[in-house]
């Protein structure tokens, strides 16, 4: 199963959908994401405190949670090398004009496809439409 980082920090933080999102995850066996997924969460913490959504001690308590989940291998990262930056810049040049993908979200989405999945696990509206041009179906909880 791969997540986005959306659907990673939704594990962590408390929204509407965020409950779903850990069922799923206790239920899966190996949950795959990009290494970039790495930086991008705690992009997502930045955000919500700059936001005032959320204390920064609450957003190292939530940091020092998902390093202590990676590295005990609850999330298993795949390499974001060059032949994959280029074969996802070869795909989003490939996109139609009207299908809008972020670079990182084109990553996250050649990474699962590389690996063989069929899916994509998001919330987010752009990547899920964007998932059949890279061959995957997008799913959201």
């Amino acid at each position: 199963m791969y997540l986005d980082t959306c659907y990673i920090a939704k594990f962590y933080l408390n929204e509407s959908d965020s409950s779903a999102v850990r069922e799923l995850v206790r239920g899966a066996g190996k949950i795959y994401s990009s290494v970039w997924a790495l930086a991008e969460f705690h992009g997502v913490l930045h955000r919500r405190v700059r936001e005032g959504a959320m204390s920064s001690p609450e957003a190292g308590e939530l940091a020092a949670r998902f390093a202590a989940h990676a590295r005990a291998s609850l999330w298993a990262f795949l390499p974001v090398s060059e032949s994959l930056l280029r074969r996802t810049g070869m795909l989003m040049i490939s996109c139609p004009r009207e299908v809008f993908v972020r670079t990182a979200d084109a990553v996250h989405l050649a990474t699962a496809q590389e690996l063989g999945e069929q899916e994509i696990w998001t919330n987010d509206r752009h990547m899920l439409a964007a998932a059949p041009y890279f061959g995957l179906t997008g799913r959201s909880a």
